[in-house]
């Protein structure tokens, strides 16, 4: 396992978001279709939106894994998979209002990363929204061409 990055982010509109350090990326407005919004996770080209169960600030991790390894998914509420191509070797981790320049980032070898999202804690949020132990685990490892190296 990588070290562990913790973050508080505010999920303002119910997400936020990881993305290569690159500011033309990261336009997720065709990306929440309703079928992504049901599960919690929108992709488009170098950015994937996490949705969150509230819209307020919320505990996050990231781990950046040298290999896949057994994530034990029983673990979470509910788990989504996609991949992200970093190519500036950086990872940006935001809230969709938070402003870019001072977004939390993560030092990384550029590339394309399997992502796995871990949700915790989905069913302990309040009736209003605002408290719940609620938190989102992200894992990235390299992706692995089906006939064998890094892509």
């Amino acid at each position: 396992m990588g070290p562990v990055h913790n973050f508080t982010i505010l999920a303002d509109y119910y997400q936020f978001y990881i993305q290569d350090d690159d500011v033309t990326f990261g336009d997720l407005s065709d990306a929440w279709t309703p079928e992504a919004v049901s599960r919690l996770l929108a992709v488009a080209p170098h950015t994937v939106g996490i949705g969150t169960v509230r819209n307020t600030k919320v505990v996050v991790t990231v781990e950046i894994l040298e290999a896949n390894c057994e994530i034990e998914s029983g673990s979470f509420d509910r788990t989504n998979m996609c991949s992200i191509q970093i190519d500036t070797g950086r990872l940006v981790i935001a809230g969709c209002t938070d402003y870019f320049p001072d977004a939390a980032r993560i030092n990384c070898a550029p590339g394309l990363y399997q992502v796995l999202v871990g949700y915790k804690g989905l069913d302990t949020v309040s009736a209003d929204g605002l408290e719940g132990q609620d938190s989102y685990h992200i894992y990235l490892w390299p992706a692995i061409h089906p006939y064998g190296g890094a892509v």
